[in-house]
């Protein structure tokens, strides 16, 4: 078994512009284990997934449910593990501190702290919040013996904030307050994560989403990680909805070949642990 110091020094070493990490997102160990079976390198929470394995929507987890669950993902694999710890679970910088601290307490590599405040009237802090809530985020990820990879999101591209330079600024200032790791999770435009990656001097992450092309696209752009968010969980909650909807409407099992796969696929992956 890797140290911890290990686990996070490889996690932060994998993120390379132009030989992006890809960075699937599971919401529970068991498509965690899966995942890692695959071969991915690292894995990375998703809010929004795991909010809805609960029955709610992203933004309803609490922070002792959030944490529980990123300590469940980390000790179920050997792979590093970054969390989406949202907007840190509280507005003020001493509550990002003392969630990232939390966080950092469950073996995680990583993880990520954003500048959507969660209020529909003001959605995004101001800039100087914003980074005053990075700089404690970075406060408490890296005082530590083995520092832990602090990725810092600007979330105005999918809030209604359609400006890519604030977007560029935001992400210019969470590098000077300490973030390792810069994500805009709005970006649609291959031109646009091209811009962004040419203006900072910290590794780039991009969600994937239709209209940035594939994964040598986003390489070619200097990109350093790639994430899927939720896609990965909606994917699997749409399976679900199919194969439902085949046992109740048609009447008839053509779900059964897929589950005997996806179960051999997942004793495959318990065997290799």
């Amino acid at each position: 078994m890797r140290s911890i110091s290990e686990v996070r020094a490889t996690f932060l070493a994998l993120h390379v512009p132009g030989t992006p990490l890809l960075i699937p997102n599971p919401l529970d160990p068991g498509s965690a284990k899966l995942l890692v079976s695959l071969g991915f390198q690292a894995l990375a929470s998703t809010s929004s997934g795991f909010a809805a394995s609960l029955g709610r929507a992203d933004g309803e987890v609490t922070q002792a449910e959030a944490i529980a669950h990123v300590a469940a993902l980390a000790q179920a694999v050997a792979v590093p593990v970054s969390a989406d710890l949202e907007h840190g679970f509280g507005d003020n910088p001493e509550a990002v501190f003392d969630t990232v601290s939390a966080a950092a307490a469950t073996g995680l590599a990583g993880c990520s702290i954003e500048d959507f405040s969660g209020d529909p009237d003001a959605p995004i802090y101001p800039l100087s919040l914003a980074v005053e809530r990075i700089t404690a985020a970075a406060q408490a990820a890296h005082g530590l013996d083995a520092p832990l990879v602090l990725t810092a999101r600007a979330e105005n591209l999918i809030h209604g904030i359609d400006d890519l330079a604030d977007t560029i600024a935001r992400l210019q200032a969470f590098q000077e307050a300490g973030a390792d790791v810069l994500y805009a999770p709005g970006l649609t435009r291959l031109e646009d994560v091209r811009q962004v990656a040419a203006a900072v001097d910290r590794p780039v992450n991009v969600l994937a989403r239709p209209g940035l092309g594939s994964v040598a696209d986003l390489a070619a752009a200097s990109v350093a990680r790639i994430s899927v968010g939720g896609a990965f969980a909606f994917a699997s909650l749409a399976a679900l909805s199919r194969a439902g909807t085949d046992l109740l409407k048609q009447g008839s099992f053509g779900y059964l070949d897929d589950a005997a796969a996806g179960h051999a696929q997942l004793l495959a992956a318990l065997k290799r642990q």
